[in-house]
């Protein structure tokens, strides 16, 4: 069994990709699937690249069906389970726009909108990406194999990966993960991007955005990395027994944060 690593730039982070198979080729092969199902992805759920999906669907006439990709269509049907778990406090649809999520009808792979708005899957594409980009080493025979983009990581195959979890005050917490899906999101971070719009503030003025977060640092560990990616922003959001609640729901779970050193040879992740 051979294993190939590689590092590169991606959904508008640094993204390394991990795949073990029979030889170093078919790993490699691997990853370069996973690397192409990555940029398919930036492209078709950025909201403001050119005949993106969500371009289209935010610049399409009202009470007019367009077609959109299968991808889209998944997202939209968990922000709507997510919108019913949460009360509504999750919507992909910004506030500078009336239109909210159930202004959008999804039906067999066609989108109808009744009111103008402003999707943006930014608080959880990344983590769909990630999802694919792993199916994609599996559909290459990979045995095993690793996805670390930004503050989404997901794993499977017999390996267990230790790592450090940087926690809401810096502190550093050691962990293991196996066969699992790791997500992050801190609203003081300096290392989000600028454009980032992936916390959902319905109730306040347009533009009202992560300062009205209700907790500043969520982590989540779930199966699907989309999954843990999207339940970040709940926990940030809602009420405390409202994200447990959702948590429960996708038998998601949170790691606790311990301050410990940091080791010379694992990783760090947030």
């Amino acid at each position: 069994m051979s294993t190939v690593k590689r590092l590169r730039i991606s959904l508008g982070t640094l993204v390394a990709v991990e795949a073990t198979s029979t030889s170093a080729e078919a790993a490699e092969a691997a990853v370069e699937a996973a690397f192409a199902v990555l940029t398919q992805l930036s492209h078709r759920l950025h909201p403001h690249s050119a005949d993106s999906d969500l371009a289209r669907i935010n610049n399409a006439p009202l009470q007019t069906r367009i077609t959109v990709h299968s991808s889209t269509c998944d997202l939209l049907n968990l922000a709507r389970r997510l919108n019913t778990l949460t009360d509504g406090v999750f919507d992909p649809c910004l506030p500078c726009r009336a239109g909210r999520l159930q202004d959008i009808e999804v039906s067999a792979g066609q989108l109808l909108l009744r009111a103008p708005v402003a999707l943006d899957f930014g608080g959880f594409a990344k983590g769909y990406a990630v999802d694919c980009a792993i199916e994609a080493l599996m559909s290459h025979g990979c045995t095993a194999g690793l996805i670390n983009a930004g503050g989404d990581l997901r794993m499977f195959g017999a390996r267990t990966e230790p790592i450090y979890l940087r926690g809401p005050a810096g502190e550093l917490t050691p962990m293991e993960l196996s066969n699992a899906a790791l997500a992050v999101s801190d609203v003081d971070s300096q290392r989000r991007p600028a454009e980032h719009q992936g916390y959902y503030i319905r109730d306040r003025l347009p533009g009202a955005r992560a300062e009205h977060a209700l907790q500043r640092y969520a982590a989540v560990i779930a199966k699907e990395t989309v999954v843990a990616d999207a339940l970040t922003k709940c926990v940030l959001l809602c009420p405390s027994p409202t994200a447990a609640q959702v948590l429960q729901a996708f038998g998601a779970t949170q790691p606790l944060y311990q301050v410990q050193p940091l080791g010379r040879t694992q990783s760090v992740h947030q």
